[in-house]
């Protein structure tokens, strides 16, 4: 089947186009803020469902709605002592629409939809044959997506169609066919029922209400993984192990982000911060949960006590490694390797550092994207930078850097970042795996950069004093963009 780049996005208000009726298959679709009224998308409950028929039976139509709604109460929790009033606000409700207490657990409901949602799925990916000989649902889409992942090795996979395609499942279907397709699942005698219930619950809690770190964000960086693993430098070298932990480190680093940075965790004396010591908050916090989610599934029960705590320590090492506040310490640990050529993927140690340096670059690698990708992930975090920024007005904090909406455009934050985080990562990158890949990615960088620069004229001459505030922001020190690159990792 060849892959349709061109899907039509159908909003329910809208008639059915005749090529599309022509062919035998299903309309997939998803609720918008104009069809319901709500005037923010974010605190729109999120309802997907589909329509399938069959063309040469105009009077068999199948219809099925999956409608999870987001039933926390926003408001704030018992005062902790010693803490400062936002403290209680609970950060799942940041980007959601307040609904009524007293009903069950959204948590809950999601995770029963979305497991019952994946069994069938599941049987797919394995070649089971289909036991439902009705057309229903999201089968022609599940059919795209998976000629899109014949191609996930490639730099320009467009992960927003990816996750439409799937229904907003793309962590879990992209995860397990990268698992399936390295022969983890066999190798390491996996529960394939355990492994999906463990992908289901991860991807359930991202908190998708964050613009940017969500569970699209992890299915990007794991995609990234996957294709800096093929390189040639660690592909020869990498064991199965090795290629075990990268995909779960990148599937898992962001795991239950609040959508704020950890210096606003710290001010607020957040229970996370103290929990942490102030350090590495979120990081920590990442990798806790995602050892929570291993124990609930016992997806590794089988192996000895002593192996399945070495994947929990290592799993923490990759996670702790993309803690941008340390991103010096790292990157000039890597110098010197490639300036000593000391650095030997025969030693486990010299391995497991290589994955922590691609998993980085992963994490923050938007920027060296094609530029319709990279604009998309610009705006998303720009937009979650700004959120925070509001609260930090509304509650009368010091803004954190960039956060100011009046102070900073997308394109100030975007150059900053690049310059001074993104840029230095890369060059080090390409010295050591220096290919066609890596190459890419500096040129798409260098072409991101030029087009943000070529807007930020435009941002800034809005204003009659020309030489403005976004513009002396990118040329301020790099201690600055790493404080807020916390953020965007």
């Amino acid at each position: 089947m060849e892959l349709c780049y061109q899907l039509p996005v159908l909003p329910l208000d809208r008639p059915v186009p005749k090529h599309v009726l022509s062919r035998r298959g299903a309309i997939s679709f998803s609720s918008s803020s104009s069809l319901f009224g709500a005037p923010d998308p974010r605190q729109l409950s999120q309802r997907r469902g589909a329509i399938s028929y069959d063309s040469s039976d105009q009077t068999a139509l199948y219809i099925r709605m999956l409608d999870v709604r987001v039933r926390s109460q926003v408001g704030f929790e018992p005062d902790r002592r010693g803490s400062h009033p936002y403290l209680g606000v609970d950060f799942r409700t940041l980007h959601s629409r307040a609904e009524s207490a007293g009903s069950i657990p959204a948590r809950r409901i999601r995770r029963l939809f979305s497991f019952q949602r994946h069994l069938l799925s599941s049987r797919l990916l394995r070649g089971a044959p289909h036991l439902n000989t009705l057309h229903i649902l999201d089968e022609d889409y599940c059919g795209q997506a998976k000629c899109m992942l014949e191609k996930v090795g490639t730099w320009n996979f467009d992960i927003f169609l990816f996750d439409r395609l799937t229904n907003g499942n793309s962590l879990v279907f992209l995860t397990f066919h990268l698992l399936n397709q390295y022969g983890l699942i066999e190798l390491f005698q996996l529960d394939m029922v355990k492994v999906r219930q463990f992908l289901v619950l991860v991807q359930e809690d991202y908190r998708n209400q964050n613009p940017y770190h969500n569970a699209v964000h992890a299915a990007d960086v794991t995609q990234a993984m996957h294709c800096y693993l093929r390189e040639p430098k660690l592909a020869q070298s990498l064991t199965s192990f090795d290629i075990l932990l990268g995909l779960l480190a990148a599937a898992t680093h962001d795991l239950d982000h609040p959508g704020v940075n950890q210096p606003f965790l710290i001010k607020t004396n957040h229970y996370l911060a103290a929990l942490y010591r102030n350090t590495s908050v979120l990081e920590n916090h990442h990798w806790r949960s995602a050892v929570g989610l291993l124990r609930e599934t016992d997806l590794f029960s089988h192996l000895p006590a002593e192996d399945s705590l070495g994947i929990e320590r290592q799993l923490g090492s990759l996670i702790l490694a993309t803690d941008i506040s340390r991103q010096n310490e790292y990157l000039s640990r890597f110098r010197t390797h490639l300036d000593e050529n000391s650095l030997c993927l025969g030693h486990s140690s010299h391995r497991h550092f290589s994955l922590q340096m691609a998993l980085k670059c992963a994490d923050i690698c938007n920027p060296c994207r094609p530029w319709e990708l990279s604009k998309q992930w610009s705006e998303k975090v720009t937009e979650e930078f700004f959120h925070q920024g509001d609260i930090e007005k509304k509650h009368k904090l010091e803004i954190s850097p960039l956060c100011d909406s009046e102070a900073n455009t997308i394109a100030s934050v975007q150059i900053g970042f690049m310059t001074y985080v993104v840029e230095p990562l890369f060059a080090e990158w390409a010295r050591f795996s220096d290919t066609r890949l890596s190459q890419t990615m500096l040129g798409h960088l260098g072409l991101n950069k030029a087009s943000w620069s070529a807007m930020e004229p435009e941002a800034s001459g809005s204003s009659e004093e020309g030489e403005s505030e976004p513009t002396r922001a990118t040329e301020e020190p790099s201690s600055r963009a790493l404080s807020q690159g916390s953020q965007e990792s």
